[in-house]
């Protein structure tokens, strides 16, 4: 029956008497394990008179979205158990944590993966008392717990994580809870376009499940507020059938929903077998459900005269009081005696045969499927030899260019185990050479002047960076590759969803039962330094500080200087697992400055001397150091005008591919021991670093350094406009005019020696100021400028 604009309800009651007492004992059950989680220590099974030194001393947690959770989780068990479905739970409202631990302690998964929190009464004491406690497990939906691909902490990326679990999966389901808080950020809004890119053919399916409790923190949802014609129009808009479920009498719902995923789980098979076994290419309209369920469902309805039940009293702790007012207490006793423990649990505290025996066992449990755990059986990528792509030194090319080549033969090896995911700047980032081997995947309608656009596509665009970040996240966490193409300056758009993914690296590195996953690997190009067409908008290289401040065991900053280096880098990158990788590389045709065994060598050690570009004899008496293919241009201009102006002046040059080689090994796996650090860059000379980025960070990666005193560095420093390459360098003083002077005002006795020099640089920065306004070009010299290679 239709309500309003495609708001659908099913009018079914499926479940036996049988088949419903045990989904509500289930259900009870978990409520009951829930609350005891927020507030208990002692006396689990409330088999005494309930005290107020049996409750915990701090009370946290979140009970509003709780319930709600655990229903779908029982319904949707008996989905599993019934069909044998493949299916996977993502909950978006992370903070109803407590519900998924319940539900994985009553299915067994929890106790087999910390068996000192048994199945029992003394596990359950260990289950309330470690939850939100020191030393114990967070309040979310986190890595420690069984069955989570995520935590929900912050709110909006659940829909595109379970759209990228889906992807190349085609048995799974992904059934994804959507909180009515988190459907109102601007993530989630972009993410329900996934279903534009999902192919029913080799992808597996996800099911939205909207729930509508009403309320967030302290206001109204909403997405509760608008009505169901509204909302039903909202929906069918984004491209679904939605299906409304709601209630507040326990018993009709249970049947109302039963009913409902029966039908939602026949048209996910029969838009699959359309689309496999007839050959279906019209985009289909997936079901998806939208719960309606009071907040706080089942717990206290009114304390202290005011309502709890349904509204945004019940949405962390509803009975604040139970330590020092013994209402509050004797409430708490009553709320959770109302789930009738003794029925659930036997006398030593193990869940019933009529809670548990029903529901689906070993891999097939939501809680211990192997795809929320790194994947059934990871696969390792089948890398082509990097090597095949090698440009010839002094060849000018686009790094990205190159390694397009690259990854369109990774992607042709390796089908159903590799996306790249761009926000539309696929051919931008000059990668379009990946299009040989796929298409761009596509859904939605196709026009005869599109071009590359596919069903089957594995290259993943949309202009949403959150819901790239999204797709990837959930398609690594389930065992697969891919890369992240973005443009620098935009990547900032996904900075916190790159935080909560830190976070979750960093935990499961500890978690001996968590399997690693394939790393998150990002390629930043469209650089700062080449987007002087675009301007000042487009010009922020300051991703990479923001991702420095995570922990060094997850987080590595790749600088490559060339398309030789990129391709080492690159393939380096695509192996690792449980990384964040983040390579910043020029897609303009630039130098190549070594040739591949070099190459390998040089990303190998992560930074080192260019002995054919110094002139030290071991013994220098300035260090000459770059990161970045930019700084590295600028870094040998610089050193061919000394070696020109000041033949006797001993110059070492020093490359930095791995910038965190700049820590000590004491702050980074990746860090450069001081005595090695000092024999590069010398105890006591000065050094003129050029960066790619802002400058200040170079130093905090190297003031425990000797030699920080010396330090000297220029990079971007907020600079920008719409002008020409080399101006974007003078306007941040990082051009080779402007480093020449840095090292005529910093080595002992150039001040006196190199006046006239000097007094050249500065003409020809003034120079240059005129012909670019003028001309609206770089002067000739700079765009002809090329290494003397003779001087090797």
């Amino acid at each position: 029956m239709e309500r309003g604009v495609a708001v659908y309800v099913v009018d079914r009651a499926p479940l036996s008497r049988t088949e419903l007492a045990r989904i509500d004992a289930y259900w009870r059950a978990a409520n009951y394990l829930s609350v005891g989680q927020i507030y208990l220590m002692v006396n689990p099974l409330l088999r005494e008179p309930l005290r107020a030194d049996h409750v915990k001393p701090r009370l946290l947690g979140h009970w509003g979205t709780t319930p709600g959770l655990n229903l779908l989780y029982a319904h949707l068990s008996r989905i599993v158990a019934r069909r044998g479905q493949d299916m996977i739970y993502v909950a978006g409202p992370g903070h109803g944590g407590p519900g998924l631990v319940a539900t994985a302690w009553l299915e067994g998964t929890y106790s087999e993966v910390y068996p000192e929190v048994s199945r029992d009464a003394a596990g359950m004491t260990r289950l309330f008392t470690q939850f939100s406690f020191p030393g114990g497990v967070p309040s979310h939906v986190a890595p420690e717990t069984p069955g989570s691909i995520h935590e929900g902490g912050e709110l909006g990326y659940s829909l595109s994580h379970a759209y990228g679990a889906a992807l190349d999966n085609p048995n799974l389901v992904v059934a994804c809870v959507i909180g009515d808080g988190e459907a109102e950020t601007g993530p989630l809004s972009a993410a329900w376009h996934s279903n534009k890119f999902l192919d029913p053919v080799v992808d597996g399916a996800v099911l939205p499940i909207l729930h509508l409790n009403g309320y967030k923190i302290d206001n109204p949802a909403v997405l509760a507020r608008i009505g169901d014609e509204e909302l039903g129009a909202l929906l069918f808009g984004y491209g679904y059938r939605a299906y409304l479920v709601q209630g507040d009498d326990p018993e009709a719902v249970h049947q109302l929903l039963a009913g409902t995923l029966d039908a939602v789980f026949d048209e996910i098979t029969d838009i699959q077998q359309a689309a496999r076994e007839r050959g279906a290419v019209e985009r289909p309209r997936w079901p998806m459900i939208v719960l309606r369920t009071p907040k706080g469902w089942t717990g206290p309805r009114e304390v202290d005269g005011k309502p709890v039940e349904g509204t945004w009293r019940a949405h962390q702790v509803p009975l604040e009081g139970v330590l020092d007012d013994a209402s509050h207490l004797a409430m708490l006793q009553d709320w959770m005696l109302s789930y009738r423990p003794d029925e659930l649990f036997d006398a030593d505290g193990r869940p019933t045969p009529p809670v548990v025996d029903w529901l689906p066992a070993g891999r097939a449990r939501m809680s211990g499927n192997p795809h929320t755990n790194g994947g059934a059986a990871p696969r390792d990528l089948e890398l082509p030899d990097f090597r095949g792509y090698a440009v010839p030194v002094g060849q000018t090319a686009g790094a990205t260019s190159v390694l397009g080549a690259f990854l369109r033969d990774i992607l042709a090896a390796n089908d159903h185990n590799f996306r790249l995911v761009c926000p539309d700047e696929t051919h931008s980032n000059r990668l379009s050479t990946v299009l040989q081997a796929t298409d761009k995947a596509w859904q939605a309608a196709v026009e005869p002047v599109d071009e590359h656009l596919g069903r089957h596509g594995r290259v993943m665009e949309i202009l949403s960076e959150h819901t790239c970040q999204g797709w990837l996240e959930g398609y690594l966490l389930t065992g697969r590759h891919g890369l992240f193409s973005c443009y620098e300056a935009f990547v900032h758009i996904v900075d916190s969803m790159v935080n909560q993914h830190a976070k979750w690296l960093k935990t499961i590195r500890h978690l001996t039962w968590r399997q690693p996953i394939p790393s998150l690997n990002y390629l930043l190009t469209s650089h700062a330094w080449r987007q002087d067409h675009n301007g000042f908008s487009h010009q922020d290289p300051g991703f990479i500080d923001h991702l420095v401040n995570k922990k060094g065991e997850v987080v590595r900053v790749y600088l490559p200087p060339d398309a030789n280096t990129l391709l080492a880098v690159t393939d380096h990158c695509l192996r690792s697992r449980n990384d964040i990788n983040v390579i910043v590389a020029g897609k303009q045709p630039a130098p190549t400055w070594l040739d591949m065994p070099s190459a390998i060598r040089h990303c190998q050690l992560g930074l080192g001397t260019w002995d054919w570009a110094c002139n030290d004899q071991g013994d220098p008496e300035l260090i000459l150091a770059c990161a970045g293919e930019i700084p590295t241009i600028e870094i040998l201009a610089a050193t061919d005008l000394l070696r020109t102006h000041l033949p006797d002046l001993r110059v070492r040059v020093v490359n930095v591919v791995d910038l965190m080689r700049l820590q000590p090994e004491s702050e980074h796996p990746h860090g450069l021991p001081d005595t090695e650090f000092d024999a590069i860059f010398t105890a006591d000379k000065p050094i003129i670093f050029a960066y790619h980025g802002y400058p200040w960070l170079i130093h905090r990666l190297t003031y425990r350094r000797t030699n920080h005193h010396n330090l000297h560095v220029r990079g971007y420093k907020e600079e920008g406009t719409t002008t020409t390459p080399f101006d974007m360098l003078v306007r941040n003083d990082m051009d080779r005019f402007r480093l020449v002077i840095d090292v005529i005002d910093r080595v002992p006795g150039l001040a006196r020696d190199a006046v006239s020099l000097r007094r050249q640089m500065v003409d020809k920065r003034t120079e240059h100021r005129d012909y670019v306004r003028r001309t609206g070009r770089d002067l000739p010299e700079i765009r002809e400028w090329a290494w003397a290679t003779n001087r090797g």
